[in-house]
């Protein structure tokens, strides 16, 4: 997410989903990030100890989850289907203990079934048109025991005309991969028809510690800008 002065002339490129992300790949690290800001510390908190469990990652991109977990000795799985996002997790310390695969998410996981105790799916849903496929994929992948990770852009974003974007560095102008107005509904919907329990829902909203840490945050102190979920596979 991001949230820039306007290129010049005014000119946007909206571009499909992969080719968005492989373009932004080459600063997606290094950008300041109020979402990811926010998202990254509670993430963890709703994963859990990681060390020893079999992880997916799910849309990886750069890897920032995928290899804090294997640090942290989970046996992880992570795919993508942007080739660029997948070349920067591999020039990163470490990527040689995960499982990379490239994969469209339009499409079944290449996993198997119950094969995994934590499956984790960060920043991704904005993109996503079916939402029904892949949280029945969620729920296969998942092991009975196991539990679902979820965050997303908040909803509320989108009403304030905020979308993933960038600064394209080669072009100079603002690019935004292509998404999708999912609502909060949509989200619990989906999950209850894959015959998900949905254990956490949460909203949370810029406050001062972020807004201290991400300057581009100040303007949306107060507002809604993610959105966490946390099921399990129903007994």
């Amino acid at each position: 997410m991001q949230e820039q002065t306007p290129s010049p002339g005014n000119v946007i490129d909206h571009l499909p989903t992969r080719e968005g992300y492989d373009r932004w790949a080459a600063i997606y690290d290094r950008e300041d990030n109020p979402l990811i800001a926010l998202e990254t510390p509670r993430v963890a908190e709703l994963l859990g100890p990681v060390a020893g469990l079999s992880v997916l990652d799910v849309g990886c991109g750069t890897g920032r989850h995928a290899l804090r977990l294997s640090a942290q000795g989970a046996d992880v799985t992570a795919l993508d289907f942007s080739d660029g996002m997948l070349d920067r997790a591999r020039s990163k310390p470490g990527w040689e203990r995960i499982r990379l695969l490239h994969h469209d998410l339009a499409l079944p996981i290449p996993c198997d079934s119950a094969s995994f105790d934590r499956v984790l799916c960060a920043l991704v849903l904005e993109h996503i048109a079916n939402l029904d496929l892949l949280y029945r994929e969620f729920a296969r992948v998942c092991r009975p025991s196991g539990r679902i990770v979820i965050s997303a852009m908040h909803p509320a974003m989108m009403w304030r005309g905020v979308q993933a974007r960038f600064t394209d560095p080669v072009s100079g102008r603002e690019t935004r991969p292509q998404s999708h107005p999912n609502q909060l509904s949509d989200f619990v919907m989906a999950a209850l028809r894959a015959g998900l329990r949905i254990d956490h829902l949460s909203e949370h909203m810029v406050d001062e510690t972020i807004a201290a840490q991400s300057p581009r945050a100040m303007k949306y102190l107060g507002w809604p800008m993610l959105l966490m979920m946390c099921c399990s596979p129903s007994a």
